[in-house]
Formats: structure tokens, C-alpha cells, sequence
């Protein structure tokens, strides 16, 4: 069985010799590419790209914003610590994850198995879910779903990068009126009470996971 090819979009030679090692260590095939040209060529049969922001020939999120057209292969972000603002960006133009600079080689390989197992994961109908931003109204299923203020607020942003993972603090910025005087825990109630009116309708597989140490995605998309 031949392994599992990656896409390495970086153009820091000691960042991607380091990357490099530790995913060819766990048993990936991996392809360094230093620019978005030599990426782009690569692309076909990856299994997931590991994405630099900055790049010589450009902008990885444009590189993103490509793959997003065309599928959902998945992609892991390369971003620097500092940069919140570059997170915030990936993760709703449609990143997978992402990884900050510097980091253990060691949490990136297990961040790219992390993102393999839920994008093999079974999803539900793309069709199952609507969401009404200019009503206020959602439906599941064909079912209208009842949601309080923040549960449909919630809904909207999972709905919009359905396999995209919220950490609680992105999902506070997104949703609340004053993140600052709200606390994570806040996050997880409203997950519970929503995760329950959508099993309600239709139960498994989850529609909404909650992944422990990362964050939540909902697996089903907008109609």
C-alpha cells in the first residue's frame, strides 16, 4: 500500500527540512514545494497540503481560496504566532487547522493525522441544513429548528466552513457581543443545547462534534 502523500508549502529551508522529517518519520510521503507555482503542480493525489501563509510568489490563503473552489482537500495553515489576524483568515476562508511558528514537529505530524481521521469521517446530506441569516430562521432536515440568539449565531459560523474546527476563543470573537466579559464555558452550553436540537431531528452521525483539546465542527454544509 503506498503512503500517504502530503504537500509541504514552505519556503524556510530548516522549517521544512523539520516538518519534512517528523511527517516522513510517521509514515507520510511528503513533497516539499518552497513556492505556490511548484505547489499548484503537486496538488493532484495529495491527501492533505500543509500551507505556509507567506510565500516568495505570493499568498498561501490564495492558494486556499484555489483549493476551496475546486474541493476539500484538506489543508493545515502554517502561521506565525504573533499573527491572530492570519488564524482568523484561514480558518474562514476554509482552513482545516492550523499550526503557529514555531512549533514542535512533533504536534504538526499528529495535527495532519488529527485532520486525515475527520476528513474520512462520514458526513451527513450538504442538503440537511438551511440557514436564513436575513429571517433569523433555520431548518434541519426539513424540520425548522427553534434557536435562541447565540445558537443561531453559532450555527451561522459552523455552518459557513462546515469541517472546519472553532476553538472556544474563535468562537467567542465570532459570535459574542463582548467575548471579553464571556467565559469559555459559555461556549460549551450553547454547543450542548444546540447539538441537542439537531440530534433531535437527526441523531447520527453527530452533526456536531466536539473534538477534545481542539475545538467543535459541524459536519453538515448549507443547502
Amino acid at each position: 500500500m503506498s503512503a500517504v502523500r502530503i504537500v509541504l508549502v514552505e519556503d524556510e529551508p530548516g522549517i521544512a527540512d523539520a516538518a519534512g522529517y517528523a511527517l516522513r518519520t510517521e509514515g507520510f510521503a511528503v513533497e516539499v514545494c518552497g513556492t505556490l507555482a511548484v505547489a499548484r503542480d503537486a496538488l493532484p493525489g495529495a491527501a492533505l497540503v500543509v500551507l505556509d501563509v507567506g510565500l516568495p510568489d505570493g499568498n498561501g490563503f490564495d492558494l486556499l481560496r484555489e483549493i476551496r473552489r475546486t474541493g476539500n482537500l484538506p489543508v493545515i495553515m502554517l502561521t506565525s504566532r504573533a499573527a491572530e489576524v492570519d488564524r482568523v483568515v484561514g480558518l474562514e476562508l476554509g482552513a482545516d487547522d492550523y499550526v503557529a511558528k514555531p512549533f514542535s514537529p512533533r504536534e504538526l505530524a499528529a495535527r495532519v493525522r488529527a485532520v486525515l481521521r475527520r476528513s474520512t469521517a462520514p458526513a451527513l446530506p450538504a442538503s440537511g441544513l438551511v440557514v436564513d441569516a436575513q429571517r433569523r430562521a433555520a431548518s434541519y432536515m426539513g424540520q425548522p429548528l427553534e434557536l435562541t440568539r447565540y445558537e443561531f449565531r453559532l450555527l451561522e459560523v459552523l455552518a459557513g466552513a462546515p469541517g472546519t474546527v472553532f476553538n472556544r476563543s474563535q468562537l467567542l470573537d465570532l459570535v459574542w457581543d463582548d467575548p471579553g466579559s464571556t467565559v469559555d464555558r459559555t461556549v460549551d452550553t450553547h454547543i450542548k443545547q444546540l447539538r441537542a436540537k439537531l440530534r433531535a431531528i437527526h441523531a447520527e452521525p453527530d452533526p456536531l462534534e466536539t473534538l477534545r483539546g481542539e475545538g467543535y465542527r459541524l459536519r453538515v454544509g448549507l443547502a
